[in-house]
């Protein structure tokens, strides 16, 4: 662990977090992000179901990220797709918004999503086409999983494909998932034009290469020796959760 990791430990580590707990309760007031970064980033998408860790967190900063590469009018929307599945923190893989929940976990987690979303400063639900986009994402991130997260693809094709978004997929360790989504819920929550970005998950940390997406660097190898002498390799996406 670098200088810069371990002050980002020590800062992490500085204050009593209010973990997620019960949803019963939940208020937006005590909403406590840091938290929610952490359990999201700590928590495996498809139940653990995969070859290599990719978290909550992740998939979340990939989502939000897509969305914004779209331009336009779409800081909101980036937000509401950062906080997707902000819900499974508090109730479990179950209320992930991809799945059927019961009756209970249905009411449970529209009361998690608006505190949360009135916490982050958005209105209590999406407008109905910024939800038709957020589920658009959704599937073309599961898509890009599928296609990009080693084990991802062993599981049942749904029965209406998506393409994938041409972002591709990083691994990232869950401290550095968990930064990335804590710094780009202040970016949008920030006012439109405002100075600064938030760090990309595209961007490698500085002295860390790929050693966290090696199925990334195979990828770019083997594209790099397909390709024609002098020619550049096949692109289109911003390769760099």
């Amino acid at each position: 662990m670098n200088v810069k990791r371990r002050a980002r430990a020590g800062a992490t580590e500085e204050r009593p977090l209010a973990w997620p707990g019960d949803p019963e309760s939940l208020a937006a007031e005590s909403v406590d992000f840091e938290a929610l970064a952490l359990v999201l980033a700590n928590t495996c998408r498809r139940d653990g179901r995969l070859r290599r860790f990719h978290s909550l967190a992740a998939h979340a900063v990939a989502m939000s990220e897509a969305i914004e590469d779209l331009g336009g009018d779409v800081r909101e929307a980036a937000l509401h797709a950062l906080l997707f599945e902000a819900s499974v923190a508090w109730l479990g893989p179950d209320a992930a918004p991809t799945r059927r929940p019961t009756d209970k976990l249905r009411r449970l987690g529209s009361r998690v999503d608006r505190a949360v979303r009135e916490a982050a400063g958005l209105k209590a639900e999406p407008a109905p086409e910024q939800a038709e986009l957020l589920r658009f994402i959704s599937r073309m991130a599961d898509a890009a999983e599928k296609r990009d997260v080693p084990g991802a693809g062993e599981h049942p094709a749904p029965v209406i494909t998506f393409p994938p978004l041409d972002r591709r997929i990083r691994l990232l360790d869950p401290a550095r998932a968990a930064r990335l989504w804590i710094e780009r819920l202040h970016y949008l929550k920030g006012p439109p034009g405002a100075e600064g970005n938030a760090e990309t998950s595209q961007a490698d940390e500085p002295g860390e290469g790929n050693e966290e997406r090696p199925h990334v660097t195979y990828a770019r190898t083997a594209q790099e020796e397909a390709a024609p002498t002098g020619a550049p390799a096949a692109g289109g996406s911003r390769d760099a959760a």
